[in-house]
């Protein structure tokens, strides 16, 4: 027997990052970017490398470059990780597995560490090869705690909610982590939206801003358990223009909501120490009357834009630094 599944990279259009602080948000999945595993029965339980995980460089400036762009880790510690909370998950719920071993490979095309979230969309893809290898069915609302649990409690990543559940879900979707709703349930709700429904997007990045989400979350939490007054009030900030957002795009007046994507910038750069070339990014796109945030930990942008005069301007600007530029695919094309 063999699978296959896929996991899309994401864009955190709204909100971000309250998803860990128990705020609401608004993703999109940009199928242009994937992350692929491939799982086939073996004699034996095998991991196979790729070329994220290679070992052997060309020259000492050949390793130095993979391991900016890439980090020090490739995605056999996700996979293996994954495994191992699929496996307690079954033991948890008295779930058993046949007795069969398998050989599991992956390929992405996301861009790393660019906050396009490819960790979890390995770790998304991994899960439901799995599942569908063993026959086991795992309710959706549920799927996005095991995926985020694999990094915050296997391998100590900071990280929230958000990506594991577009990722899950795919399309464009509200969030709402209410904790007291997260309490009762051990999920948020979440409502998908018609991508119909959202104004014109693009999405920009550069690979040199490589940076994990672990380091630019910095301190945020620690002072936010602490109960600091101005990053609980951040929190609810980003919230509120979740939610301002998500409620204009079901009235039909999503050309509205890039105002609020500003707000979401300026209050996160209040917030954080920014790299200057990720504002650097998001000033390039104001400058031709577009409106913009990033769309995760930083490296990438998403915005929103008028029309294709506009669009012709943005990637103008962008091309001048050399950053990329694209219009996100969200819906699946026939």
């Amino acid at each position: 027997m063999a699978c296959e599944a896929t996991a899309y990279a994401r864009a955190g259009l709204i909100g971000n990052p309250s998803d860990g602080y128990y705020g609401k948000t608004i993703s999109f999945v940009i199928r242009q970017f994937a992350a692929k595993v491939s799982l086939y029965e073996s004699r034996e339980i095998e991991i196979v490398p790729s070329l994220q995980d290679r070992s052997k460089y060309k020259s000492p400036n050949d390793l130095y470059e993979d391991v900016k762009n890439n980090g020090y880790y490739g995605g056999i510690r996700l996979m293996k990780a994954t495994i191992c909370r699929f496996i307690e998950y079954c033991h948890e719920h008295d779930i058993t597995l046949e007795e069969k071993n398998f050989s599991i490979r992956y390929r992405s095309t996301i861009p790393r560490r660019l906050g396009l979230a490819g960790s979890s969309a390995l770790i998304t893809a991994t899960l439901r090869c799995l599942m569908e290898y063993y026959e086991v069915e795992i309710p959706e609302a549920i799927q996005p705690n095991i995926i985020l649990s694999v990094e915050a409690e296997k391998l100590g990543i900071s990280a929230g909610l958000q990506d594991r559940v577009i990722q899950v879900y795919e399309g464009c979707v509200f969030m709402d982590f209410d904790e007291d709703h997260m309490n009762e349930q051990g999920y948020g709700r979440y409502e998908s939206l018609d991508p119909a429904q959202l104004p014109p997007l693009f999405i920009a990045y550069r690979q040199d801003l490589g940076e994990g989400s672990e380091t630019f979350h910095n301190n945020i939490r620690e002072r936010w358990n602490s109960g600091d007054p101005e990053v609980v009030q951040a929190m609810k900030d980003f919230a509120s223009y979740a939610q301002e957002t998500r409620d204009l795009l079901v009235s039909g007046r999503g050309s509205e909501i890039g105002p609020l994507l500003d707000k979401n910038f300026n209050r996160r750069r209040d917030l954080y120490t920014l790299d200057p070339r990720n504002i650097d990014m998001v000033e390039r796109a104001r400058s031709v009357g577009a409106h913009a945030k990033f769309s995760g930990s930083g490296g990438a942008i998403v915005g929103v834009y008028e029309d294709e005069a506009m669009y012709s301007a943005l990637a103008d600007t962008m091309a001048e630094a050399d950053i990329a530029l694209l219009k996100p695919a969200i819906c699946a094309t026939s």
